[in-house]
């Protein structure tokens, strides 16, 4: 199994959505790895840190606690992607800097 998102409206039916997953995923003999998954309860708009969820007896971290970055992008509790353009500029002009300094641009020519 690669990736699960699980949405639900109520806190009880997410619960119950991930303890029928653990016991479907331990019958097939593997495992969650809750270490490396996130959650996210929002109530009325906004993040609700009162709320976290489990799976394999160990705590889901939410992504407050730690971003997490999916398909080459970070996520966390501000659930805006204002820093995604600040971040990439600045990987670029790291990147770029690297390149530089290696003294390649100089042996290839730039069509």
């Amino acid at each position: 199994m690669d990736d699960t998102t699980v949405i639900s409206t109520k806190e009880k039916n997410t619960r119950d959505i991930l303890e029928r997953l653990d016991k479907v995923v331990a019958a097939a003999r593997m495992q969650f790895k809750p270490k490396k998954s996130r959650s996210l309860s929002l109530r009325k708009g906004k993040v609700s840190e009162s709320v976290t969820f489990s799976v394999a007896n160990q705590v889901i971290p939410t992504v407050s606690e730690e971003p997490v970055k999916s398909l080459g992008r970070w996520y966390d509790d501000s659930l805006k992607d204002t820093n995604q353009g600040k971040a990439t500029k600045r990987m670029t002009e790291e990147g770029l800097e690297t390149i530089e300094k290696c003294g390649l641009l100089g042996k290839y020519k730039v069509w």
